[in-house]
């Protein structure tokens, strides 16, 4: 072994990055930071979205959409004990005043009522009957929305009390 040799590849192996302004290294490292964090928390953006998701969800159902809110569905989408589970689009749009309209009034619920998160990609609101619609006490008309690979969609509709 020779000392004091040493090879010209050697000394060029970071002859890239030290050519680089460091601003440039600096940013990269950033950038790559960044990505590093954000995929470290994919339910935050999860989270943030049902917001926009409710957002537009209440605003299609006061308005009466039934096309859109069948695009917001889950299928099949769940019903109360007893009840057949909405199969699919053309069932939903069949079912639309079963489902917003049967024992609760969605339309009003939703104008006022907040949903709530139960856990993970999952999120509920409650609402009365609506022959007590200000009842908010005994509100036991769940609709569920759930995290889908494709984003949030309306999953079930259920009545606790049975």
């Amino acid at each position: 072994m020779i000392k004091g040799t040493v090879k010209v590849s050697e000394l060029n192996s970071f002859a890239s990055i030290r050519a680089c302004p460091p601003w440039r290294v600096i940013s990269a490292q950033t950038w790559l930071a960044g990505v590093l964090i954000l995929l470290s928390f994919p339910n935050a953006f999860a989270e943030s979205d049902f917001s926009a998701f409710w957002q537009k969800f209440k605003s299609t159902v006061i308005a009466g959409d039934k096309a859109t809110i069948a695009e917001m569905t889950k299928f099949p989408l769940s019903m109360p004990y007893g009840v057949k589970a909405v199969k699919n689009k053309e069932n939903f749009l069949r079912r639309y005043d079963e489902i917003f309209k049967g024992e609760a009034n969605a339309a009003k619920c939703f104008a006022t009522g907040k949903p709530r998160k139960e856990s993970t990609g999952h999120y509920e609101i409650y609402c009365p009957f609506k022959d007590t619609p200000n009842d908010w006490e005994n509100a036991p008309i769940r609709f569920v929305f759930e995290l889908t690979k494709s984003g949030w969609k309306f999953a079930g509709l259920d009545n606790v009390n049975e």
